[in-house]
C-alpha cells in the first residue's frame, strides 16, 4: 500500500511517500508497525492525538479497518483562516 507523509510528518520521517508492505488489519496497526522500524518512525508517531488520518483520500479514524485500502495518509490537523 502507498503510505503519504505530510508536513511535519514527511519532516520527521524524511519521505514523502513510500510503498509499505504490512499485514495490519487497522491504521493504529500500521502505526505500531512503522514506530517499530527506527527512531524517525517513532517520533513521528509518537503523538497519534496530533496527527489525522486519510484512506484512499477520505478521513477516518485510526482504528481503520485497511481491509481493501491502496493509499494511507498521515498529517497534522488542518487549521484555517
Amino acid at each position: 500500500m502507498n503510505v503519504l507523509y505530510f508536513a511535519w510528518v514527511r519532516e520527521r520521517i524524511g519521505i514523502p511517500r513510500e510503498e509499505v508492505n504490512t499485514e495490519a488489519a487497522t491504521v493504529m496497526d500500521l502505526v505500531e508497525e512503522l514506530r517499530l522500524r527506527e527512531d524517525r518512525y517513532a517520533a513521528a508517531f509518537a503523538d497519534i492525538a496530533a496527527l489525522r488520518v486519510a484512506l484512499d483520500q477520505e478521513l477516518t479514524t485510526f482504528d481503520a479497518s485497511l481491509s481493501g485500502v491502496r493509499e494511507v495518509a498521515f498529517f497534522p490537523p488542518m487549521t484555517g483562516g
